[in-house]
């Protein structure tokens, strides 16, 4: 008589083999989720995706056959350089400008204010894309064109990440190169400070008279920052209370267009 073990895996396998196309593919992936997840041996692949052994092997088997994962002796799985493939053409494929853009509209239809996307280039904040507001005002910035760090939330929200020795050397730089400006260094420093623990920065009239912005960083996969958005808006339009609210609406959107690149929020 079959033990109550053995019973149990051959149901399950009878199981596997009857699983369509799709939930065979399902399954695969999952082993590949657990294996990123941190699982390396055959117990510990089972017990993840929730199959036997037996099924869980199989699965692992045809994997390793198609380079998806790798397998060593005493080791366990690993992934596989087919991914590291896949993950470079994906990349090729992938601009920000275009994966953004739709995130960009819905933010501008939403907000009914501008929305700049740009990335760092040459000590400089580069635009990528500008979708103007629904309100009758004038932001004078277009896409292609290059605007200061410390004065832009831009330009700050790509700075997040940075050192405050690297903030200080930014704020020597355009010292030089922009002398009007008006915030003093060690208040701009603490600002920075603030900005980097909240994951936003804000432009307070610091680079255009009269227009405030709320701005946030876009990230990779291995959360670099890549880019970062802005909702910019006349200071009457963004007083204090509204600016929190549009905190929310930026940081939701850069985690949505940061996801399309792989990025996952810490828990």
């Amino acid at each position: 008589m079959a033990s109550i073990e053995n019973v149990s895996e051959e149901s399950d396998d009878a199981v596997a083999k009857t699983l369509g196309g799709a939930q065979t593919l399902v399954r695969g992936l999952d082993v590949m989720m657990a294996i990123a997840a941190g699982a390396k041996t055959l117990p510990d692949l089972s017990e993840a995706i929730g199959l036997t052994r037996s099924t869980t092997h199989r699965l692992a088997t045809t994997l390793v056959e198609q380079r998806f994962l790798n397998f060593t002796p005493r080791v366990g799985y690993s992934l596989g350089p087919r991914l590291l493939e896949l993950g470079h053409l994906a990349s090729r494929n992938m601009s920000l400008p275009r994966v953004a853009h739709d995130y960009l509209l819905q933010l501008s239809h939403d907000s009914g204010d501008t929305v700049h996307l740009g990335i760092l280039e040459k000590d400089q904040a580069l635009y990528l894309d500008k979708i103007s507001g629904s309100r009758r005002i004038e932001i004078s910035s277009r896409i292609g064109e290059r605007q200061p760090l410390r004065s832009t939330g831009i330009g700050k929200a790509l700075l997040l990440d940075d050192t405050e020795e690297a903030w200080k050397e930014v704020y020597a730089r355009e010292a030089r190169q922009f002398p009007a400006y008006r915030v003093p260094e060690t208040e701009w420093l603490e600002r920075m400070k603030a900005y980097s623990a909240a994951g936003y920065a804000l432009d307070l009239e610091e680079n255009e008279d009269r227009i405030r912005c709320v701005a946030a960083p876009i990230r990779d996969a291995a959360g670099r920052i890549i880019g970062s958005i802005s909702v910019s808006s006349a200071a009457q339009y963004l007083d204090d209370t509204r600016m929190e609210i549009l905190k929310r609406q930026v940081l939701d959107t850069v985690q949505a267009i940061s996801s399309e690149f792989g990025w996952r929020a810490r828990r």
